[in-house]
């Protein structure tokens, strides 16, 4: 199949709809039909603010965080459709590619 692979990248703290953004982020990409997502806790990263946000022994709340999607062109307009509804401001990366699954059912 030909798509997209969607990744956004945000940080523990940031919250939307009650919840961790990535956690929200996830959770919509299911209730979507999303085949499947993933939710990546970093160590560290720095975003366009140049500052450094890592993970820490005992606060999270900076830790980087990263959610990644494979899905068709229609699923990924409705994805991108459903951010704007919610007026959720997250950095991105849409990369276009070819996936599918190997083997048989």
């Amino acid at each position: 199949m030909q798509g997209y692979q969607l990744t956004f990248f945000t940080t523990h703290d940031r919250r939307h709809g009650g919840l961790p953004l990535g956690e929200w982020l996830l959770q919509e990409a299911r209730k979507l039909g999303v085949a499947g997502a993933t939710l990546l806790a970093a160590s560290e990263g720095f975003g366009h603010d140049r500052k450094l946000h890592s993970a820490h022994f005992i606060e999270l709340a900076d830790q980087p965080v990263e959610v990644t999607m494979a899905l068709g062109e229609a699923d990924a307009e409705r994805f991108f459709q459903r951010l704007r509804d919610e007026r959720v401001r997250v950095f991105y990366v849409k990369a276009p590619i070819e996936f599918g699954v190997t083997g048989e059912s």
